[in-house]
């Protein structure tokens, strides 16, 4: 297959390349590197199925070759770079999806959103399905990301509806691993770099909040399984298995024997209080559920960062 993958360079976007490559697939990253990097995709520089363009996708593109999919991972995606460029997360988020839906119907390609659990915001149904419309602010400081997913989404409904686009639609819950850039601001590699480095561990609130984390290779063998199945509804994947933040810390702490201590931030605006998917439809549909558990997780991802250190 020809597949483009935006955001390829990313934490998502490079494993995704990875496979897609390792399965044979001829493979166009597009990326800007305001929040990937070339060291993720730096083993596929040398293939002749791979080949990098470097752009922003915000602006329109054209593209020769004929393609199959049009993956559309292009985001700012931790609160730590959406906040600070809320415009470029806006128009990633719109503009991105437009231009990729386009050439998606110019190629007859199928398109694949990575949307978000953040659709959700701040949820008031716990575990969250696909069917709940969410509870989010349209002009709070996590909106630019929140509401830039859910027009894409919006957006590319449209797109199935006028023009019978062959869509998937992924709403992906927090996910981690080896290729998280150390600086995003997320819940996992903060706490890694910080015990690593010996610096306090920063949790905010009292860290009753809760997340559901699902390893990266689960999440890419979610996608792949998205691919072979005719379901043009959203989708959530992520792992069902729910930890407060001030246990991930903990956990965090044992893992890397650390003698870093926690400290307690205050609670940021709109910060979601509890985050687990309802995976009963990826089971059912995809026949697929996360494997790894956290523990066996953040060893690898403490792995990854002690030898990029």
């Amino acid at each position: 297959m020809r597949i483009l993958v935006t955001g390829g360079a990313g934490f998502i976007g490079s494993h995704l390349c990875k496979r897609f490559i390792e399965q044979g697939n001829k493979v166009i990253c597009i990326d800007n590197f305001i929040t990937g990097s070339k060291k993720n995709i730096e083993e596929l520089l040398h293939s002749l199925n791979f080949r990098l363009i470097e752009r922003d996708i915000s602006i329109p593109l054209y593209i020769e070759e004929d393609l199959d999919w049009v993956f559309h991972f292009a985001s700012l995606a931790s609160p730590k770079h959406y906040l600070n460029y809320p415009i470029k997360t806006l128009k990633s988020g719109l503009l991105g999806t437009y231009n990729c839906l386009g050439l998606a119907k110019e190629k007859k390609a199928k398109f694949f959103l990575a949307s978000t659990s953040e659709v959700y915001g701040d949820p008031l149904i716990h575990p969250q399905a696909e069917e709940y419309w969410g509870n989010v602010s349209p002009i709070g400081p996590r909106s630019c990301y929140d509401e830039s997913k859910r027009a894409a989404e919006a957006l590319t409904y449209a797109y199935m509806r006028q023009h019978n686009l062959d869509i998937r639609v992924a709403r992906i819950f927090n996910s981690y691993g080896p290729n998280m850039q150390a600086d995003d601001g997320r819940v996992v590699s903060n706490f890694i770099v910080q015990a690593l480095k010996g610096k306090d561990l920063t949790v905010y609130g009292e860290g009753n909040q809760t997340r559901s984390f699902c390893y990266i290779n689960d999440l890419i063998e979610g996608i792949l399984k998205m691919m072979e199945v005719d379901y043009k509804l959203p989708l959530n994947l992520g792992s069902s298995s729910e930890f407060k933040i001030i246990e991930v810390a903990n956990l965090v702490l044992k893992s890397t024997n650390s003698n870093s201590r926690i400290k307690f931030l205050p609670l940021p605006e709109d910060d979601p209080k509890r985050r687990k998917p309802d995976i009963s439809k990826a089971k059912e549909i995809l026949n697929w559920q996360p494997g790894v558990s956290l523990e066996e997780g953040l060893k690898k991802t403490i792995e990854f960062f002690e030898a990029s250190n």
